[in-house]
């Protein structure tokens, strides 16, 4: 029977999809299995569509309900949960074809398709004069469609807040195969539920995004960068609970020694390799602001200890260290395998939650790197392991859970902008609640309810 209904769904794929749309070689599906999480469950797929447009993406979700066919959608395959790795048997909606952009200087407001990189987005952007803000590290590989789907942050998130806040409108395919637009060019618009608020960070298991209006903002200024290293993680983290009690800096980054040291191996930027942790924290006031914002940064670190505090406002030497702090996950990721968490905890608790992050690595014996968008309270804990070693494996996949319980116990989240993918999955009921979890899964079920859009994703079984 399940031969039958996988030849009648390629069939009708294939008869209604675009020449080269549907992707049935083995070599192909491989390449679709799984995003960057590395998902070791990740399944195989009976077919990927790459879709073009909204049509495409409806035909597939059509042909895809009638049969109950799961369906899982996928931007560049950047995440980092699981939240795009293949289902058995499922279709993958692949959406890196839909790559415009068209960008209204008029109104501030971009019309992108969901394959478009943040970095086009920005390029785009930028050639009215206009900045998109929302900046995750993986900007040059990372899609818009992936970054609603998560509700992405980045570096800027501290001052200038994360994805959702600059999504105006969506269109939408819904498991049943229509096509809705919610919100638009409007930056008020209160009629009817926020159901465009909704769909953003719902990791494609309520509809598929096929476009979204963006607002733009006026180009960034020229900012002013700081960098502080210190000889204890404690001194580091008191001065960023002062410098945001004080201020909003366009950016406040943390990095601990492994990170650091990671880095200087990619790098070799001379940075400070016995430091116990570094700051790089940004102004983009006006300059005369901005050099009194910077002058205090300044004076704080000094109160909590930093041994070295340098501030440029040259843009290529800016961008140098701002760099060195994007590639801090591709740096550690030398060092061996990754599980990458995502935990975030109200700003007083973050001394507590790196604390107890060493002291976890310490008793599992693995090594954890942590980076953090310190200014929010956002860490980005990477747990470093070989995969050959089931031993190490095994006492790797503990510390996961464990770093996720703390961050529970502190009265934090388990992501703050990766999103619960698969991988992360078991631990939503824990932090969710028996009540709020039914609510969301009153929702799923009245938007998708036999359950195709990305099956196991966020919510596991249902």
């Amino acid at each position: 029977m399940t031969d039958d209904r996988d030849a009648r769904v390629l069939s009708a794929l294939t008869a209604e999809l675009p020449e080269g749309a549907v992707l049935t070689a083995p070599d192909s599906l491989q390449a679709y299995r799984r995003d960057r999480a590395e998902d070791p469950d990740a399944g195989t797929p009976l077919a990927v569509v790459r879709a073009t447009c909204t049509e495409d993406v409806q035909a597939a979700v059509r042909i895809a309900a009638r049969d109950g066919v799961g369906i899982v959608p996928r931007g560049a395959g950047s995440g980092l949960s699981g939240g795009s790795s293949a289902v058995d048997g499922a279709i993958v909606v692949s959406l890196e074809r839909m790559r415009q952009i068209t960008v209204d200087a008029a109104l501030q407001m971009a019309v992108v398709q969901p394959g478009a990189f943040n970095a086009e987005v920005k390029a785009a952007a930028s050639e009215h004069g206009l900045w998109y803000p929302p900046d995750p590290s993986s900007q040059e590989f990372c899609s818009i469609g992936g970054n609603i789907a998560t509700n992405a942050g980045g570096l800027c998130c501290v001052k200038y807040g994360v994805t959702t806040d600059y999504v105006l409108g969506l269109t939408v395919v819904l498991a049943d195969g229509r096509a809705v637009k919610l919100g638009g060019p409007r930056l008020k618009d209160v009629a009817g539920l926020s159901l465009t608020k909704l769909f953003v960070g719902s990791e494609g298991t309520l509809g598929i995004v096929t476009e979204a209006t963006l607002r733009l903002v006026p180009a960034q200024r020229t900012p002013t960068t700081l960098v502080a290293v210190f000889p204890t993680v404690a001194g580091a983290i008191d001065a960023v609970v002062d410098i945001r009690a004080a201020m909003r800096p366009s950016m406040l980054e943390f990095m601990d020694q492994i990170t650091i040291n990671a880095v200087e191996d990619m790098m070799r930027m001379e940075l400070d390799r016995s430091a116990a942790a570094m700051l790089i924290v940004q102004s983009d006031e006006p300059a005369e602001v901005a050099g009194a914002q910077i002058e205090a940064i300044e004076q704080t670190c000094g109160l909590h200890g930093a041994t070295e505090v340098y501030a440029t406002s040259d843009p290529d030497e800016s961008e140098a260290l701002i760099e060195a702090r994007r590639q801090a996950i591709p740096a550690v990721e030398k060092r061996g395998a990754l599980l990458l968490e995502d935990v975030g905890v109200p700003l007083p608790r973050l001394g507590a939650l790196i604390d107890g992050m060493r002291a976890i690595a310490e008793a599992r014996g693995v090594e954890i790197a942590v980076v953090a968008h310190a200014g929010d309270g956002n860490t980005h804990p990477l747990i470093v392991l070989d995969p050959t070693d089931a031993e190490q494996r095994a006492q790797a996949d503990l510390a996961f859970g464990e770093v996720m319980a703390l961050a529970i116990e502190l009265g934090g989240t388990i992501t703050g902008e990766h999103g619960v993918g698969r991988l992360k999955q078991p631990w939503l009921a824990d932090y969710l609640g028996d009540d709020v979890l039914e609510l969301n899964l009153r929702i799923k079920k009245a938007l998708d309810p036999q359950n195709i859009l990305n099956p196991g994703a966020i919510f596991g079984p249902v």
